[in-house]
């Protein structure tokens, strides 16, 4: 009895070991995974190698709609049950919707890495629903194609829950549609967050004396969605050690939200740049909050050290607002204050920042 059950045991153990073998000899030979990805796969998903018609099917299918060997490979990395998946019934049917509405060329492949989740969700019950939620929104096919792109996870949302229930109470509360479909452009996983958590960051937008017909409503809005309480909470504080009063760091928020989900870290080193070097009041950065966000080293240090230069060679004369050249563009701040000036300031290029600037500009 005991000696039968060691047999069974034995048995049961070396099938499992040769199953997990021939796993992860398909999965890297067939599927291009890297063999530690194999090996970590095979632990909770087998391939039987009797019968090879389905996953062999699902590669050739793959293949056929442009997936590339990498794709296949995160893709059957993120989800390998999709080898399991019948192509003619399962897959095909939601391949041809997504081309039809627009995931032309690699966006499909693209589309599907992302969220491999996408190919379990029933196509006439939540994919075909989804798209005509989001139609309404959007001027086009591209428009709403752009939005999945940029969160692709909002496909695995179910309808009738969060998303709906957001998107409902937004509009009860007098935001507009147009409104709402920007900020579903700007920031589509504010849209799938937990119901309750758009309710809390409703009231608090509304607390900050920014109403749902507001410009900026949806901008606020989406800040305190995305950054907890606490989080903000804090960069409020740290500002406030800075000089700032409390006012005027909300009065700064309501001008530029992404202020509050700048990290402390970027917050001080800003303030220490604009205070300390450029010597900046504090109602400057109140007036143009949005310098903070601005990249201190890739931006906003070489731009001045090029000023401070014109303006100790006499090259610009009179008061100038560091508004003007820190927010125009990289081509336009090269025309105006670098080549503009090469003739009489030839070293004006490398105190910019070298020749890769100026190969940039061409591009642009």
């Amino acid at each position: 009895m005991r000696r039968n059950l060691l047999l069974s045991l034995i048995q049961k153990r070396f099938l499992q070991t040769s199953s997990s073998s021939f796993t992860v000899q398909f999965l890297v030979n067939s599927c291009g995974l890297p063999l530690q990805s194999a090996l970590s796969v095979s632990k909770k998903f087998q391939i039987d190698e009797n019968n090879l018609h389905k996953p062999q099917s699902v590669i050739q299918f793959l293949k056929s709609n442009d997936f590339k060997d990498t794709h296949i490979a995160k893709t059957i990395e993120k989800w390998p049950a999709v080898l399991h998946s019948r192509t003619e019934d399962t897959l095909k049917p939601k391949f041809d919707f997504f081309i039809k509405n627009g995931f032309a060329g690699q966006l499909l492949p693209q589309l599907i890495v992302s969220n491999p989740d996408v190919l379990r969700r029933h196509l006439g019950s939540h994919i075909k629903p989804f798209f005509e939620f989001l139609k309404p929104f959007y001027a086009s096919n591209e428009e709403v194609v752009e939005a999945i792109m940029r969160a692709p996870w909002l496909l695995s949302i179910p309808l009738n829950g969060d998303m709906q229930l957001n998107t409902d109470f937004l509009i009860k509360e007098g935001v507009s549609i147009d409104r709402i479909a920007k900020l579903m452009q700007w920031q589509p996983r504010v849209m799938g967050q937990k119901h309750d958590k758009m309710v809390y960051a409703v009231a608090a937008t509304k607390k900050l004396g920014v109403q749902p017909g507001d410009s900026m409503f949806v901008r606020v809005l989406a800040v305190l969605v995305i950054v907890s309480e606490s989080t903000w909470r804090k960069r409020i504080e740290v500002m406030k050690s800075m000089g700032w009063s409390e006012g005027e760091v909300l009065c700064a928020f309501k001008r530029f939200p992404p202020l509050l989900t700048c990290s402390e870290e970027k917050i001080r080193g800003a303030m220490d740049f604009f205070f300390n070097t450029m010597e900046l009041g504090r109602q400057s950065l109140i007036t143009y909050p949005y310098f903070i966000g601005f990249s201190i080293d890739k931006r906003v240090r070489p731009r001045y050290n090029v000023m401070k230069v014109l303006e100790s060679r006499k090259l610009i004369e009179g008061d100038w607002n560091i508004a003007t050249p820190l927010t125009i563009s990289e081509k336009k701040f090269l025309l105006n204050y670098v080549t503009k000036y090469a003739d009489k300031a030839p070293d004006l290029l490398q105190i910019y920042g070298g020749t890769d600037k100026s190969k940039r500009t061409h591009t642009l």
